[in-house]
């Protein structure tokens, strides 16, 4: 089994048969503990076969296979919904056709890639921490969470995208993104990846992390307590068969290996601690599942992922220049428009609230994010990607509406300061 983190050299791979030799190419943003032992079970099956796995963040993934897949891998494996949507817009995946509908039932698109595990979206908070455990996502906006929260950039973390998505789809444009933009004056740090805050909650360098579920659960032994945010969304984790790969048959007998019930069953130990899509196997493992089995009884929505898909760039690059790129600033200014508010609430009532608007308001209009001259680039589709003349223009307007809104805070800001203490 092999393992590889920035690179591997091109090699010529013998072509499939019954007994499969050679190597197969896995892309997967998944971290090593969850795909190892899927990798050394699928080589126990077939000895012939080593198993190449490549980690990269799903962005940084996606950004590869639509540039044509040049290193020929096989397979694509990852969590996020709106990677395998807007891979499969650019036409990345073998076509689902009758070899592969009667080997790997149940598909209900044209391409073939295939849920393997349910996730959702919530907070970890380590069992050392002495803050209040929050209950609800309005509970991370108390200012008494300040410095305490960490998250990845969207950008670059796939989950970090359904988070924000989440938040977009479930409340609306305006109202998710002003969440978010609340949320921000809290955050302790963004990372670069999502495995960051599971670490830096287990080494205390923050106290709560925003994560999917099995993150946080396969770290139980670390003290790690997670908790599901409401309404809940489920969104499907999947496995794809990529078009442009070296062994398209030995790739398909890895995906019925972890569709069957021995690979479901590889999901449910301690180390992986993933839902498994087989509802039989979830019911039979209330530990891993039973909070997610609760909460689906509970009010919960599905997830768009075409509409993530049609503004996959745009989502990304907006919350990057709004908060990834000004969140020193704006932490500044929620630390001090609250202390203001604790001094002089009631004097500056309508000054507050019209500098809190400014703080949480959005510019940008919905219907111009999924401009497809944004979004729709085949090798620009991740914000990671060097902008097209298009893009670069309107990041442009976007970070200078992102700074006039947080200077005119500012200013009023600085004029109730100065008042405040000169009225001392």
């Amino acid at each position: 089994m092999i393992f590889l983190t920035i690179i591997f050299s091109s090699l010529f791979l013998t072509p499939a048969n019954a007994n499969p030799t050679g190597e197969l190419r896995i892309l997967t943003s998944m971290p090593r503990t969850f795909f190892e032992p899927f990798a050394q079970a699928f080589e126990d099956l077939y000895p012939e076969v080593s198993v190449v796995v490549l980690n990269k963040n799903t962005n940084a993934a996606v950004a590869e296979i639509v540039r044509g897949n040049p290193r020929s891998f096989d397979v694509f494996w990852a969590s996020s919904s709106e990677a395998f949507a807007v891979l499969n817009s650019q036409g990345a995946f073998l076509e689902y056709g009758d070899e592969l509908k009667t080997r790997l039932p149940g598909q209900s698109n044209l391409a073939a890639f295939f849920p393997f595990a349910l996730s959702s979206i919530g907070w970890t908070q380590n069992q050392a921490s002495s803050l209040p455990r929050p209950y609800q996502w309005e509970d991370l906006l108390n200012p008494i969470y300040a410095e305490k929260i960490g998250m990845a950039a969207p950008s670059r973390s796939g989950s970090t995208h359904m988070f924000v998505e989440r938040f977009l789809q479930v409340r609306g444009w305006e109202e998710g993104w002003a969440y978010l933009l609340e949320l921000s004056g809290n955050l302790s740090t963004i990372t670069s990846r999502s495995f960051g805050v599971i670490d830096g909650v287990i080494k205390q360098r923050f106290d709560i992390g925003i994560t999917l579920d099995f993150l946080a659960q396969s770290r139980r032994e670390n003290g790690l307590l997670f908790s599901y945010g409401r309404p809940l969304m489920v969104m499907p984790a999947q496995i794809g068969l990529l078009n442009g790969g070296n062994s398209s048959e030995t790739a398909a007998r890895f995906v019925e290996m972890v569709l069957s019930n021995q690979g479901q069953n590889l999901l449910l130990i301690p180390q992986i601690s993933r839902v498994p899509i087989i509802e039989e196997l979830r019911d039979a493992s209330p530990e891993i599942s039973g909070k997610i089995n609760n909460a689906l009884q509970l009010s919960w929505q599905p997830y768009n992922a075409l509409l993530a898909r049609d503004r996959y760039w745009s989502v990304n690059a907006i919350f990057d220049e709004f908060i990834t790129f000004q969140l020193p600033k704006r932490k500044s200014l929620w630390q001090r428009v609250r202390e203001l508010e604790a001094k002089n609430g009631a004097e500056y009532a309508l000054q507050i609230a019209e500098i809190k608007r400014l703080l949480v308001q959005m510019p940008i209009n919905e219907a111009a994010a999924q401009d497809p001259m944004l979004n729709d680039d085949l090798t620009r589709i991740t914000a990671l990607a060097a902008p097209t003349d298009f893009q670069r223009v309107i990041l442009t307007e976007w970070t200078k509406q992102a700074s006039e809104l947080l200077e005119q805070a500012d200013e009023i800001l600085s004029l109730l300061e100065n008042g405040s203490n000169n009225g001392q």
